[in-house]
């Protein structure tokens, strides 16, 4: 009689703990959820996301083909151009820099860029360079604005940023770079270049749900520090890991990342102008707070956010964009919102 009372009461308690709805099953819905949308999502989804929490993947999944003409699957392990996700990265190789007292913030660019002639220069900063309040549209044409009074996005000042750290340094960016990575143990993610795509998925133009290979690299020597890191999302998940919980900038240079002058839209983070710091938006006028950043280009999409509560990380690469730019992000959109209504952004 002992044991099978004994049994019953285990039987009962286990009963109870499966059937409460606070104990995994809200984690397991927003994952279902997740499943649900990836499968029917349209535009179609093709690629690799991941979710971790305090550091552990807690759910990650590969949809879709790396290749459609060899019939190549996607795997977790794939590697994809991550495009302007890659400015984050050099806006930390111009931090650590910075921490050495290589390179001040405030100086003008011409200090460390003595080649150039341009008479803005003089007057251009790095940190305007970091957070696109530069107003520099082309080398040759005159700014857009006065330096710090307004916002234009582009590639051509983290090329720039490039070249600094190339001279702080006195080594090449891609070499910069790899050190840090062979140092976080990221051993998929290098600085792309033309002898090793062996194992870098092919991108694809989506129009319609029509997908179209996209043979010609928009990356380049000059632009690798703006939009030339090749990654996967594993990889990212240990920047993500080491950047925001103090393992390559000491806390005050890290909060300088996140220390904003400037607000911009981008639709992947509402309609409203959010702060933009160095490589990262920051968006902290709702809760939960989180930041992060986007990249498109050569027939691949990424999405790389981080919600410091909760110690969450949401990472999505797509080996294809869309050719109507009303639907860029429309997916990790999604995703997203997913997200935030579940229970998996709590500090538990």
């Amino acid at each position: 009689m002992t044991t099978l009372l004994r049994t019953s009461i285990l039987v009962s308690v286990l009963l109870l703990f499966s059937s409460s709805p606070s104990f995994s099953q809200k984690k397991d819905h927003l994952y279902t959820q997740i499943d649900s949308l990836i499968k029917v999502s349209n535009p179609k989804f093709n690629g690799v996301l991941l979710i971790s929490k305090k550091g552990k993947t807690v759910y990650a999944k590969a949809l879709g083909s790396a290749d459609f003409d060899k019939k190549i699957p996607l795997t977790i392990n794939s590697q994809f151009e991550i495009m302007s996700n890659s400015k984050q990265i050099t806006a930390v190789l111009i931090l650590k820099e910075v921490e050495k007292g290589r390179i001040d913030l405030q100086a003008p660019i011409k200090k460390y860029l003595p080649h150039l002639t341009q008479t803005w220069a003089d007057s251009v900063t790095v940190h305007q360079l970091l957070n696109h309040t530069h107003g520099i549209i082309d080398l040759q044409k005159p700014l857009l604005f006065k330096p710090g009074t307004d916002f234009k996005y582009g590639d051509l000042s983290f090329s720039l940023l490039g070249q600094i750290v190339a001279f702080s340094t006195q080594k090449k960016y891609p070499e910069v770079a790899a050190d840090l990575f062979k140092k976080l143990n990221m051993k998929n993610t290098y600085c792309y270049s033309k002898d090793k795509t062996t194992q870098l998925v092919s991108g694809y133009i989506n129009d319609k749900n029509v997908f179209t290979k996209n043979d010609k690299s928009g990356i380049t020597s000059e632009t690798v520090s703006a939009n030339g890191i090749i990654s996967t999302v594993t990889d990212l998940a240990i920047w993500n890991n080491n950047l925001h919980k103090g393992k390559i900038l000491k806390p005050a240079t890290y909060q300088l990342m996140l220390r904003y002058t400037i607000k911009a839209q981008h639709n992947l983070f509402g309609k409203e102008k959010e702060g933009y710091g160095y490589g990262l938006r920051i968006v902290d006028q709702g809760n939960p707070k989180y930041m992060g950043h986007s990249g498109l280009g050569d027939g691949f999409s990424s999405v790389n956010l981080y919600f410091p509560k909760s110690d969450v990380s949401l990472i999505v690469l797509e080996n294809q964009m869309n050719t109507n730019s009303e639907l860029f992000y429309q997916t990790e959109i999604k995703i997203k919102g997913l997200l935030l209504k579940s229970d998996l952004l709590n500090k538990k």
